[in-house]
Protein backbone atom coordinates (compact mmCIF):
# COMPACT_ATOMS: atom_id res chain seq x y z
CA UNK A 1 0.00 0.00 0.00
CA UNK A 2 1.22 3.19 -1.14
CA UNK A 3 2.00 6.46 1.64
CA UNK A 4 -0.51 8.45 0.05
CA UNK A 5 -3.30 5.87 0.20
CA UNK A 6 -2.13 5.57 4.05
CA UNK A 7 -2.34 8.67 4.53
CA UNK A 8 -5.71 9.10 3.07
CA UNK A 9 -6.90 6.28 5.58
CA UNK A 10 -5.20 7.75 8.19
CA UNK A 11 -7.46 10.71 7.47
CA UNK A 12 -10.43 9.21 6.96
CA UNK A 13 -10.12 7.30 10.33
CA UNK A 14 -9.49 10.89 11.96
CA UNK A 15 -12.66 12.43 10.48
CA UNK A 16 -14.73 9.30 11.55
CA UNK A 17 -13.71 8.58 15.02
CA UNK A 18 -12.06 11.78 16.12
CA UNK A 19 -14.94 13.74 14.86
CA UNK A 20 -18.13 11.64 15.40
CA UNK A 21 -20.24 14.38 13.89
CA UNK A 22 -18.94 14.40 10.38
CA UNK A 23 -20.08 11.13 9.30
CA UNK A 24 -20.56 8.00 10.97
CA UNK A 25 -21.94 9.76 13.83
CA UNK A 26 -24.72 7.23 13.87
CA UNK A 27 -22.19 4.19 14.34
CA UNK A 28 -19.28 5.38 16.65
CA UNK A 29 -21.62 6.80 20.07
CA UNK A 30 -18.83 5.86 21.90
CA UNK A 31 -14.91 5.99 21.35
CA UNK A 32 -12.17 4.84 23.27
CA UNK A 33 -9.03 3.42 23.14
CA UNK A 34 -9.62 0.43 21.83
CA UNK A 35 -10.44 1.69 18.22
CA UNK A 36 -6.94 1.69 16.91
CA UNK A 37 -6.86 2.03 13.09
CA UNK A 38 -6.74 -1.86 12.21
CA UNK A 39 -10.15 -2.50 14.76
CA UNK A 40 -11.44 0.93 13.23
CA UNK A 41 -11.16 -0.61 9.49
CA UNK A 42 -13.06 -3.76 10.53
CA UNK A 43 -15.94 -1.97 12.51
CA UNK A 44 -16.30 0.34 9.62
CA UNK A 45 -16.19 -2.85 6.71
CA UNK A 46 -18.41 -5.09 9.29
CA UNK A 47 -21.13 -1.54 8.52
CA UNK A 48 -20.37 -1.39 5.14
CA UNK A 49 -21.41 -5.34 4.81
CA UNK A 50 -25.05 -4.30 6.83
CA UNK A 51 -23.78 -6.58 10.08
CA UNK A 52 -23.48 -3.34 12.07
CA UNK A 53 -25.39 0.06 12.37
CA UNK A 54 -24.94 1.76 15.44
CA UNK A 55 -22.29 0.96 17.90
CA UNK A 56 -22.88 2.16 21.63
CA UNK A 57 -21.70 1.62 24.78
CA UNK A 58 -19.65 -0.75 26.70
CA UNK A 59 -21.89 -3.52 28.21
CA UNK A 60 -18.22 -5.50 29.66
CA UNK A 61 -14.77 -5.01 29.71
CA UNK A 62 -12.01 -7.84 30.55
CA UNK A 63 -8.19 -8.10 30.40
CA UNK A 64 -8.79 -9.69 26.38
CA UNK A 65 -11.44 -7.92 25.00
CA UNK A 66 -14.88 -5.60 24.88
CA UNK A 67 -17.94 -6.10 24.41
CA UNK A 68 -20.35 -3.72 22.77
CA UNK A 69 -24.18 -3.20 22.79
CA UNK A 70 -24.76 -2.23 19.14
CA UNK A 71 -27.93 -2.32 16.50
CA UNK A 72 -28.63 -2.98 13.14
CA UNK A 73 -30.57 -1.44 10.19
CA UNK A 74 -33.72 -3.34 11.97
CA UNK A 75 -32.91 -2.03 15.31
CA UNK A 76 -32.22 -5.32 16.31
CA UNK A 77 -29.87 -5.78 19.30
CA UNK A 78 -26.47 -6.93 18.97
CA UNK A 79 -23.44 -7.42 21.47
CA UNK A 80 -19.82 -6.53 19.05
CA UNK A 81 -16.96 -8.40 20.83
CA UNK A 82 -13.81 -6.53 20.22
CA UNK A 83 -10.70 -8.45 21.11
CA UNK A 84 -7.95 -6.16 22.05
CA UNK A 85 -4.78 -5.62 20.15
CA UNK A 86 -2.45 -4.59 23.05
CA UNK A 87 -3.81 -7.41 25.35
CA UNK A 88 -0.26 -7.76 26.63
CA UNK A 89 -1.07 -11.81 28.31
CA UNK A 90 -2.79 -12.52 25.61
CA UNK A 91 -0.24 -15.06 24.81
CA UNK A 92 0.16 -17.09 28.05
CA UNK A 93 -3.55 -17.50 28.57
CA UNK A 94 -4.50 -19.11 25.46
CA UNK A 95 -1.30 -21.30 25.16
CA UNK A 96 -2.94 -24.61 27.31
CA UNK A 97 -5.71 -24.76 24.54
CA UNK A 98 -3.24 -24.16 22.11
CA UNK A 99 -0.42 -26.53 23.01
CA UNK A 100 -1.56 -29.95 21.19
CA UNK A 101 -3.29 -28.70 18.77
CA UNK A 102 -1.84 -28.85 15.63
CA UNK A 103 -4.48 -26.87 14.01
CA UNK A 104 -3.10 -23.76 16.01
CA UNK A 105 0.07 -24.10 17.68
CA UNK A 106 1.65 -22.38 14.68
CA UNK A 107 -0.18 -18.91 15.77
CA UNK A 108 1.48 -18.27 19.06
CA UNK A 109 4.67 -17.01 17.02
CA UNK A 110 2.35 -14.23 15.39
CA UNK A 111 2.11 -10.47 16.45
CA UNK A 112 -0.75 -10.02 18.98
CA UNK A 113 -3.13 -8.52 16.68
CA UNK A 114 -3.26 -11.18 14.16
CA UNK A 115 -3.37 -13.80 16.77
CA UNK A 116 -6.48 -11.23 18.29
CA UNK A 117 -8.00 -11.74 14.81
CA UNK A 118 -7.69 -15.54 14.44
CA UNK A 119 -8.88 -15.93 17.90
CA UNK A 120 -11.86 -14.38 17.28
CA UNK A 121 -12.44 -16.19 14.14
CA UNK A 122 -12.28 -19.25 16.04
CA UNK A 123 -14.61 -18.30 18.36
CA UNK A 124 -17.04 -17.53 15.55
CA UNK A 125 -16.19 -21.10 14.63
CA UNK A 126 -17.01 -22.39 17.64
CA UNK A 127 -20.09 -20.65 18.28
CA UNK A 128 -21.55 -21.60 14.41
CA UNK A 129 -20.93 -25.38 15.78
CA UNK A 130 -22.71 -24.98 18.69
CA UNK A 131 -25.46 -22.97 17.72
CA UNK A 132 -26.50 -25.44 14.85
CA UNK A 133 -26.22 -28.53 17.24
CA UNK A 134 -28.76 -26.87 19.12
CA UNK A 135 -26.27 -25.44 22.02
CA UNK A 136 -27.48 -22.79 23.78
CA UNK A 137 -25.27 -19.88 22.65
CA UNK A 138 -25.58 -16.35 21.21
CA UNK A 139 -26.23 -16.52 17.38
CA UNK A 140 -23.32 -15.57 15.78
CA UNK A 141 -23.53 -13.09 12.86
CA UNK A 142 -19.78 -11.24 11.25
CA UNK A 143 -16.58 -11.87 12.17
CA UNK A 144 -13.75 -9.98 10.66
CA UNK A 145 -10.70 -9.16 12.23
CA UNK A 146 -10.58 -9.12 15.60
CA UNK A 147 -14.32 -7.96 15.87
CA UNK A 148 -17.23 -10.28 16.08
CA UNK A 149 -21.27 -9.89 16.27
CA UNK A 150 -23.33 -12.12 17.92
CA UNK A 151 -26.90 -12.36 19.02
CA UNK A 152 -27.29 -9.30 22.02
CA UNK A 153 -28.41 -11.38 24.94
CA UNK A 154 -30.52 -9.42 26.99
CA UNK A 155 -32.48 -5.70 26.20
CA UNK A 156 -32.00 -2.23 25.10
CA UNK A 157 -28.09 -2.36 25.92
CA UNK A 158 -28.89 -4.08 29.33
CA UNK A 159 -27.19 -7.79 29.06
CA UNK A 160 -28.68 -10.77 30.63
CA UNK A 161 -27.11 -11.52 34.07
CA UNK A 162 -24.64 -14.34 34.64
CA UNK A 163 -25.27 -17.68 36.75
CA UNK A 164 -23.32 -15.96 39.48
CA UNK A 165 -25.28 -12.45 39.25
CA UNK A 166 -28.60 -14.07 39.59
CA UNK A 167 -27.62 -15.88 42.66
CA UNK A 168 -26.41 -13.12 44.36
CA UNK A 169 -29.58 -11.22 43.74
CA UNK A 170 -31.40 -13.72 45.27
CA UNK A 171 -33.21 -14.73 41.91
CA UNK A 172 -32.99 -18.58 41.81
CA UNK A 173 -34.75 -20.80 44.26
CA UNK A 174 -33.86 -24.57 44.75
CA UNK A 175 -36.15 -25.78 42.10
CA UNK A 176 -35.42 -22.85 39.36
CA UNK A 177 -31.69 -24.19 40.37
CA UNK A 178 -32.25 -28.19 39.56
CA UNK A 179 -34.10 -27.01 36.25
CA UNK A 180 -30.98 -24.51 35.49
CA UNK A 181 -28.15 -27.15 36.61
CA UNK A 182 -30.41 -29.57 34.41
CA UNK A 183 -30.42 -27.38 31.54
CA UNK A 184 -26.39 -26.72 31.77
CA UNK A 185 -25.62 -30.42 31.79
CA UNK A 186 -27.88 -30.97 28.53
CA UNK A 187 -25.81 -28.29 27.03
CA UNK A 188 -22.75 -29.42 27.99
CA UNK A 189 -23.69 -32.82 26.14
CA UNK A 190 -25.06 -31.17 23.68
CA UNK A 191 -21.42 -29.69 23.09
CA UNK A 192 -20.20 -32.90 23.28
CA UNK A 193 -21.87 -35.60 21.04
CA UNK A 194 -23.44 -33.02 18.35
CA UNK A 195 -20.68 -29.97 18.33
CA UNK A 196 -17.94 -32.05 18.99
CA UNK A 197 -16.54 -29.54 21.20
CA UNK A 198 -15.40 -28.93 24.65
CA UNK A 199 -16.03 -25.50 26.47
CA UNK A 200 -12.60 -25.53 28.34
CA UNK A 201 -13.54 -22.57 30.64
CA UNK A 202 -17.13 -23.53 31.61
CA UNK A 203 -18.02 -21.72 34.91
CA UNK A 204 -20.69 -19.56 36.61
CA UNK A 205 -19.11 -16.68 34.76
CA UNK A 206 -19.91 -17.32 31.61
CA UNK A 207 -23.40 -18.42 31.91
CA UNK A 208 -25.78 -16.25 31.37
CA UNK A 209 -29.97 -16.36 32.42
CA UNK A 210 -32.50 -14.57 29.97
CA UNK A 211 -36.56 -14.99 29.89
CA UNK A 212 -35.67 -18.34 31.76
CA UNK A 213 -33.32 -19.96 29.63
CA UNK A 214 -29.55 -20.61 29.87
CA UNK A 215 -26.96 -19.01 27.39
CA UNK A 216 -22.95 -20.08 27.56
CA UNK A 217 -20.79 -17.24 26.71
CA UNK A 218 -17.12 -16.89 25.65
CA UNK A 219 -16.10 -19.89 23.64
CA UNK A 220 -12.68 -19.02 22.12
CA UNK A 221 -11.02 -21.50 24.07
CA UNK A 222 -13.12 -24.30 23.50
CA UNK A 223 -11.96 -27.23 21.87
CA UNK A 224 -12.42 -30.23 19.59
CA UNK A 225 -12.93 -33.97 21.40
CA UNK A 226 -9.90 -34.88 19.78
CA UNK A 227 -7.74 -32.61 21.38
CA UNK A 228 -5.43 -34.14 23.83
CA UNK A 229 -6.21 -32.16 26.69
CA UNK A 230 -10.37 -31.99 25.60
CA UNK A 231 -11.47 -34.46 28.39
CA UNK A 232 -9.58 -32.80 31.68
CA UNK A 233 -11.06 -29.75 30.31
CA UNK A 234 -14.15 -31.55 30.12
CA UNK A 235 -13.91 -32.98 33.77
CA UNK A 236 -12.88 -29.51 34.96
CA UNK A 237 -15.93 -27.92 33.56
CA UNK A 238 -18.23 -30.17 35.37
CA UNK A 239 -16.37 -30.22 38.76
CA UNK A 240 -16.78 -25.86 38.71
CA UNK A 241 -20.85 -26.31 37.49
CA UNK A 242 -21.11 -29.05 40.13
CA UNK A 243 -19.48 -27.04 43.01
CA UNK A 244 -21.21 -24.33 42.53
CA UNK A 245 -24.60 -25.24 42.65
CA UNK A 246 -23.26 -27.58 45.55
CA UNK A 247 -21.97 -24.73 47.31
CA UNK A 248 -23.96 -21.66 46.57
CA UNK A 249 -27.54 -23.03 46.22
CA UNK A 250 -27.18 -26.20 48.02
CA UNK A 251 -28.21 -28.08 45.29
CA UNK A 252 -28.15 -32.28 45.84
CA UNK A 253 -26.38 -32.30 42.71
CA UNK A 254 -24.59 -35.92 41.41
CA UNK A 255 -20.54 -36.17 41.87
CA UNK A 256 -18.21 -34.69 39.05
CA UNK A 257 -17.56 -38.22 38.33
CA UNK A 258 -20.93 -39.55 37.79
CA UNK A 259 -22.29 -36.80 35.44
CA UNK A 260 -18.58 -36.80 33.69
CA UNK A 261 -18.87 -40.48 32.61
CA UNK A 262 -22.62 -40.04 32.14
CA UNK A 263 -22.25 -36.94 29.07
CA UNK A 264 -18.85 -39.07 27.76
CA UNK A 265 -20.79 -42.31 27.62
CA UNK A 266 -24.22 -41.81 26.23
CA UNK A 267 -25.02 -40.43 22.83
CA UNK A 268 -28.80 -39.26 24.13
CA UNK A 269 -29.62 -37.46 27.71
CA UNK A 270 -33.67 -38.89 27.55
CA UNK A 271 -32.78 -40.27 31.13
CA UNK A 272 -30.21 -37.55 32.55
CA UNK A 273 -32.73 -36.67 35.30
CA UNK A 274 -31.96 -39.74 37.38
CA UNK A 275 -28.13 -39.16 36.71
CA UNK A 276 -28.14 -35.36 38.27
CA UNK A 277 -28.90 -35.81 42.05
CA UNK A 278 -26.86 -38.14 44.44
Amino acid sequence: MGKDIEKEIDREIVKRVREPRIKDSDLFETVEEVFDRSTVLAVLELKSRGCIDKLKGVVSSGKEARVYWAKDKNGRDLAVKIYLTSSAEFKKSIWKYIKGDQRFEWITSLPTHKLMAIWARKEFSNLVKMYRAGVSVPQPLCVHRNVLVMEFIGAEGVRAPLLKEAVELGEIDYGEAKKIFAEIVRNIHRMYWLAGLVHGDLSEYNVMLHNGSVYIIDVSQAVEISHPNAHMFLYRDVINIVRFFRDELGLEAASPDKIYNYITSNKTCDDLDKYLEE
